[in-house]
Formats: C-alpha cells, structure tokens, sequence
C-alpha cells in the first residue's frame, strides 16, 4: 500500500469534526444508475460473521486515531436497511467501546421503503439510529418501475409517514431530470414531495455514470437524457420551490429546514476526519499531522477475508500532499452555500487563492465573498461548479 507524499505544514491541520461511515454492499438489486459498490448476494450468509469484521476493522482505526470523539455515524450502502437491527445495534456498540460518542451524535441510517424493510424501523431506533434517509427516488410509480426500484409510491409515502413518527429526524431522496420528464411534471412532483417533507429532502439530477445499465443503454441510443439547457431549467425550478417551501439548498443537491441539515455530510463538506468501514469505504484521517486518503476492498467476500487475515480490508492508505489537501476542501466546500475559508485552505494548500482568479469569476456572477471573508459559489456559478473549481484550483 502506497505512502506516498510530501511533509506537510507544521500546525493543526483538523477542524475537530469526527466521524465514522459504515458501508453495508449488499442490496436486492442493482438499480440502474447505481454506480456505488453495491452487490446482489442471493442466499444466505453469515451476517455475524461480517459484523464481527466491522469490530475488528473499527479496532483497526482506533488503534491510530485514539482520544476522538464521534460526532456522526453513517450506515450507508448498499441498503443498510437490509441488517438486522442486532447487527446495527453490535457495530454501535463496538463505536462507543472505541471512541467517545458525542451526546448530540447524529446516527443515520440508510433505507430502501419497502414493507419489510420498513418494519424494522421501530428495531433500528431502539438500536440507537436517530435519523433515516429514505432512497423514494420518484412519487410516480412509472418512473419508480424504469429506475429499477422495487417499492410503489404507496410503500414510499408509508415508509416516509412511519418514519417521521419514530424518528427524531429523516429525509429521503428524489432523482429528476429524467428521461421524457417535463418541467411541468417536476414541479408537481416535487410539490407533493414538499409537502411530504419534514426538515430535509435530498434532490439528484439524474446523471450517467460508466458502468451502469443506463450508461449502456444511453451509449445503444435507448436512454435520451434532458439537454444542458432544460437541465439547467429544471435546477433552476428546484432551487426555486424548495425556497418557498422554506427548505432552501444548503449544498448543492441538499435542501433543508435551518438547523436540519445532515450534520454528517456536512462533516465531509467542511473537510472533516472520518473513518470509512466495510467494503469500498474510503475514509480521510489525520494520522501524525499528515492527512490519510484510505480506501478497503471492494468485493464484499475478499473484503471479509482480508480483515479475517489481518484485522483490515484497506488496499489504499495514501498520505495526501499539500495541495491535494487544497484541492479536496475545494471540491467539497464549494459545494456548500456557507462557501469555504480562504485561510483554511492557505493553511492546508501552503498557498492563497489567487486574486486574479478570484476577480474573474466575481465579475461573470459565478463566486461572490461573504461578510465574514468566506468564498463561495452563488446561484448562477452552481451549476457550472466543477468549472469554478478548476479555475480555482489552477
């Protein structure tokens, strides 16, 4: 495994937000358009076995990064909502014997709104899960069929309802811009989801990534997505509903209620630490002063035999450079509507955001700085943001 990388600037280089990703891989299908590590494991298996291997990975990590205390947990996937909420409860539990657990530590967990899964709801709570995030993707049953969702609108709204009820907070995540969508059906459907919402609600454009059917299907001529003009109206329609239904975007896909943000994606915007456990988890650590890009096996059953072999799965344990560091505050913290610290990012990069650059983009509309000397990107400059952060970087 590679360490490669300069040294790196004298002085503390955290912000003091800590955090732990655990990633479940296993789902009951493969959406679409899913490009995450996700597997279809059909039969059986020794779930207790795999949790077993969670401990001892998290043992793995405390073991270098001792005396942090956990601000939020994160069972992502995969659909996390297909454990047991004894094996939710078990890796909790193995948290708290190595780290300090903050007393307000957002617990959230990761939910696909079928019926069975949905009844293990009141399970995941007593397990210690303080906040779900539910992948509804579409409030219409045509679209949930073409997605490769395997829950009707009926199963979605439900499975929102329960959860609100047990839950101290929840969101879920829609995807628009689809293929054949039109302005005027968004704007229905993202008003009925508005008025579902509690706090929080999740809105992804629809984009294709390699490896997915969609993306096989889009190269074949089958999947004609929206242009770059209507998928430009459609962002602006989105921020503009979600604003009047008191949920504005406080990143870029991200809209909520102040005060109900998801604090652990935020931890990552604001260029955090945090561990990443289970297979394919990619994790950023401050080891030494020196900042750690870490990522494990991917295949969920070589994963498990490594960690068996030597109490890890991680086939990358990269030491990032100066200005890898910058580079990667940028990517994330632009993409938040707070922007990032220019100092932040002199003291992680060793240089300053030019000037020069900073002026041109100020004069096309596309960066603006904030009373309190924070960068960020304005509504006009979001949708172009890789740009903006490439000419920031440059």
């Amino acid at each position: 495994m590679s360490t490669s990388g300069a040294a790196l600037p004298a002085g503390d280089r955290g912000n003091g937000l800590f955090g732990v990703y655990v990633h479940w891989p296993f789902c009951a299908a493969k959406c679409p358009y899913c490009d995450f590590n996700s597997h279809v494991h059909r039969g059986a298996f020794d779930e207790a076995g795999f949790v077993a291997a969670y401990a001892a990975e998290l043992a793995h990590f405390a073991a270098l990064v001792p005396g942090r205390t956990v601000q939020s947990v994160f069972f992502g996937g995969g659909t996390p909502s297909l454990m047991q909420p004894r094996s939710v409860e078990a890796i909790l539990d193995a948290i708290a014997a190595h780290w300090q657990i903050d007393r307000n530590a957002e617990v959230t967990l990761e939910a696909n709104p079928t019926s069975v899964e949905a009844e293990r709801f009141r399970g995941y709570r007593a397990a210690g899960v303080n906040r779900v995030s539910l992948g509804v993707q579409s409030l219409r049953d045509g679209p949930l069929a073409e997605l490769g969702r395997r829950h009707t609108v009926d199963e979605a709204v439900a499975a929102v309802h329960l959860a609100q009820s047990i839950f101290e907070r929840s969101s879920f995540d829609l995807i628009y811009a689809r293929p054949r969508q039109t302005l005027a059906e968004w704007q229905d459907e993202l008003t009925e989801a508005l008025w579902l919402a509690q706090g929080h609600i999740s809105l992804y454009q629809l984009t294709i990534e390699m490896g997915t059917r969609f993306y096989d299907l889009q190269r074949a001529g089958k999947l004609v997505m929206p242009g770059e003009e209507l998928g430009a109206e459609f962002y602006e329609l989105t921020q503009e509903l979600t604003a009047r239904a008191g949920l504005p975007a406080y990143e870029i896909s991200n809209h909520a209620v102040p005060g109900q943000e998801s604090r652990h994606n935020l931890l990552y915007w604001r260029y955090g630490e945090y561990v990443g456990v289970g297979p394919g988890a990619h994790g950023r650590l401050l080891i030494g002063n020196q900042r750690h890009a870490t990522a494990a096996e991917k295949l969920p059953f070589e994963w498990h035999k490594k960690v068996l072999a030597r109490g890890h799965g991680l086939t990358t344990d990269d030491i990032l450079t100066w200005e890898e560091e910058g580079d990667e505050l940028l990517v994330m913290g632009l993409r938040l509507r707070e922007g990032i610290d220019p100092a932040r990012f002199a003291h992680l990069s060793g240089r300053r955001i030019a000037d020069r650059q900073v002026r041109e983009l100020q004069a096309i509309g596309f960066v603006e700085t904030l009373p309190n000397g924070f960068l960020r990107v304005t509504d006009k400059g979001w949708p172009v943001l890789d740009a903006v952060v490439a000419d920031l970087a440059a």
